[in-house]
């Protein structure tokens, strides 16, 4: 199923910041420094296990 870690990511975003702009950028920011580009994934994009393996932890320590 591609497209997979751009709805993990934005569901992230979602949960943690719901509209506020800076908190988004916040949470954009620390997947960037953990080596997550949100800007590189889309709809299209292959679904590498490793990436969503990160995600999914970040979303657990994120959303608590």
């Amino acid at each position: 199923m591609a497209g997979k870690i751009k709805q993990m990511i934005d569901a992230i975003l979602a949960r943690r910041a719901d509209d506020n702009e800076l908190l988004q950028r916040v949470i954009k920011t620390k997947l960037i420094l953990k080596g997550i580009n949100p800007a590189k994934y889309d709809e299209q994009s292959f679904d590498d296990p490793a990436i969503i393996a990160r995600l999914e932890k970040m979303a657990q320590e994120l959303c608590r």
